[in-house]
């Protein structure tokens, strides 16, 4: 059973990684990081951590001490600068992914290789959760991605675009042209794609829309790449936020334009789990050999 340390286990990814460990049958927690609230008990977080049936859990520590503990896997959740212990495995959720030395791990579509993993972003996930089944087929020049995602992606933090008199009643694009996910995309794609952000007056939830022209049908490739996953699933229906808020799952679907012929390509996910959380549990599962949906939220999934 690994021992595990949480980095920036404060933040709302580090909270939700923090939840899967505690459900995980073959993880040890033994340390948790925040610089925030070292010193303090994990109930400073959430008082119900500690009631539900874990037992004792470790007292927070700064996060070069959780880093320190000697923990076999690590998770990194946020902006943290590390050097990488040797033979620890450590998935960092924020960082790394075009670092020399880290595996970008998408486990669906780029399975993690080696123990320092790269977690995608979360609207990076999404679109290419949707687009690299059908990158053979689609016109390239043709492809938007149009990105909505509730005000949990922004972090913890507040900000003046996630503040409520910002959000509340309004749909705010921002980063336009510019978005930091947008070589995440264009990296595994292998050609770039026009990318807009939104955010939505959701406290979690993503949808990726994304429209493209193809030279068939995507859906029997869409079906094919994803016939064997436990965590995404191609639907008949538009895929449904609400539906998945909460859980580790994906929906992907895809419909025709009757006006133009075009193609609108949908992946729906929880922005805190697919996108973070999930994710970063599913990748650590992969490189320590575990069942690939130990620990993970699936329920919200479409069978």
């Amino acid at each position: 059973m690994p021992t595990t340390a949480i980095l920036g286990a404060s933040g709302f990814a580090g909270q939700e990684t923090l939840d899967r460990v505690l459900s995980h049958p073959d993880l040890d927690l033994v340390a948790l990081g925040s610089d925030s609230l070292a010193g303090r008990p994990a109930a400073a977080l959430d008082p119900r951590l500690g009631r539900n049936g874990h037992g004792p859990l470790p007292v927070f520590v700064t996060n070069a001490e959780a880093l320190a503990a000697g923990a076999e896997l690590v998770f990194v959740c946020g902006e943290i600068e590390l050097e990488p212990p040797a033979d620890t495995v450590v998935v960092d959720l924020s960082g790394h992914r075009f670092d020399e030395g880290w595996s970008y791990g998408l486990p669906e579509l780029a399975p993690p290789v080696g123990p320092l993993v790269a977690n995608p972003g979360c609207y990076a996930t999404a679109a290419l959760l949707a687009l690299k089944p059908l990158a053979g087929i689609v016109d390239p020049s043709s492809v938007v991605v149009d990105g909505k995602s509730g005000i949990s992606g922004a972090g913890r933090t507040l900000n003046e675009r996630t503040h409520a008199a910002t959000v509340l009643d309004n749909v705010i694009p921002y980063a336009v042209g510019q978005h930091k996910h947008a070589p995440e995309i264009e990296r595994l794609l292998g050609f770039p794609v026009c990318f807009v952000p939104h955010v939505v007056p959701l406290r979690r939830g993503l949808v990726a829309t994304c429209y493209v022209r193809a030279a068939e049908d995507p859906r029997p490739l869409l079906e094919a790449a994803y016939a064997d996953s436990h965590v995404v699933t191609v639907v008949d229906t538009v895929p449904d936020v609400v539906r998945l808020q909460g859980t580790d799952a994906a929906e992907v679907a895809a419909f025709v334009d009757r006006a133009t012929g075009r193609w609108i390509v949908i992946c729906a996910l929880d922005n805190l789990g697919k996108g973070a959380a999930g994710q970063a549990v599913q990748n650590a599962n992969l490189v320590l050999g575990f069942d690939e949906p130990a620990g993970l939220r699936l329920s919200g999934v479409l069978v």
